[in-house]
């Protein structure tokens, strides 16, 4: 998903803001604390032409600048006419003088020196040759919601499965009879067929099949697993973003508009995209299938990692500071939209 057209922070300096079309930012950047334009920068003008050098002989040169006792319209001195080279001593072969041969150039800017820190590798400060403004060579910069680092696929995996374990771990107290019940009904089954197949009979015929009652009691297992689900992760992440996996894994999910609490809206609508194909899994595991692949979309979303269920409720996980004094210092006193 890409992120929406506007003035955001730069990733690279915090104090200023850039304008992002959509691919790349666009025109200078202006203090953070400056109210930006409706839209989009104006084009930056063109350079302006360099001028030739006015010839040696001009009757301009100002007389504020001119070298004492050169008269405003005399020509330099003598021996410097226009078709003459320079002063002896400084031919073509012989270079200009010691340290400034033909391969040399000044003190520090030799053929493989520039300026210190403009290397060829070297861009402006905090721009690498790997993260360098869109239309430069390299990618462009991670984006930064709301000054914090995008949380990373591994911690967002663990946190899952941590989340995952305890819902079992719940299905188990309150959902076990249902279980029990369900794998008693097909318990003649599974035996009949384990007893055919070690004699090397594959024959279905006769085979004793389960009673009507297992089909509702794996409705009855569906609808309370999916409840249990939703009573454990909805108001946590409504409250703080946070469920027990997210808080050992120091991550949170904020909204994409601002660093602010989900809410039960914003939280019901994120679950649900992955929590409710659970009760698909009666559809030949048509579920399951629904929640791996929402599992894997973030290794496929730049630049945001943005899961199905995260599109949904426009959300973005973030990776939480370890300390109180590594928090960002602009991120619940900017507006809406500050950061792509």
């Amino acid at each position: 998903m890409s992120v929406q057209p506007g003035w955001y922070v730069d990733p690279a300096d915090t104090e200023t803001r850039r304008y992002w079309d959509g691919e790349g930012w666009l025109g200078a950047p202006i203090p953070v604390d400056a109210t930006p334009p409706d839209g989009p920068p104006p084009p930056e003008p063109p350079p302006a032409p360099v001028s030739p050098a006015e010839p040696a002989t001009s009757a301009t040169r100002d007389a504020v600048t001119a070298a004492p006792g050169w008269p405003p319209q005399q020509g330099p001195p003598p021996g410097y006419g226009p078709q003459q080279g320079p002063p002896p001593g400084y031919g073509p072969q012989p270079g200009h003088g010691p340290g400034w041969g033909p391969q040399a150039g000044p003190p520090g800017w030799g053929p493989q020196a520039s300026p210190p820190g403009w290397g060829p590798q070297a861009g402006p400060p905090g721009w690498g040759p790997q993260t360098s403004h869109p239309g430069w060579p390299g990618r462009p910069p991670e984006p930064r919601p709301h000054g914090h680092r995008l949380a990373g696929y591994g911690r967002r995996l663990v946190a899952r499965l941590i989340d995952f374990g305890l819902v079992f771990a719940l299905n188990v107290v309150v959902n076990g009879w249902f279980v029990w019940r369900w794998a008693q009904e097909w318990a003649p089954y599974w035996q009949e067929v384990f007893r055919r197949a070690a004699r090397g009979d594959t024959s279905a015929e006769g085979l004793p099949l389960p009673s009507e009652q297992s089909n509702s009691l794996l409705v009855a297992i569906l609808l309370i697993a999916t409840a249990l689900w939703l009573a454990y992760e909805v108001p946590a992440m409504a409250a703080g973003g946070q469920t027990v996996g997210k808080r050992m894994m120091r991550i949170r999910a904020v909204p994409i508009a601002a660093d602010q609490p989900l809410g039960i809206r914003r939280a019901l609508s994120r679950w649900s995209t992955l929590g409710l194909p659970t009760l698909l899994w009666y559809c030949a595991g048509l579920g399951l299938v629904l929640q791996l692949v929402d599992a894997l979309s973030p290794l496929f979303d730049h630049p945001l990692r943005m899961a199905l269920h995260d599109k949904r409720a426009q959300t973005v996980v973030v990776e939480v500071p370890n300390r109180p004094d590594s928090a960002p210092s602009n991120d619940r006193n900017q507006p809406p939209g500050d950061t792509p």
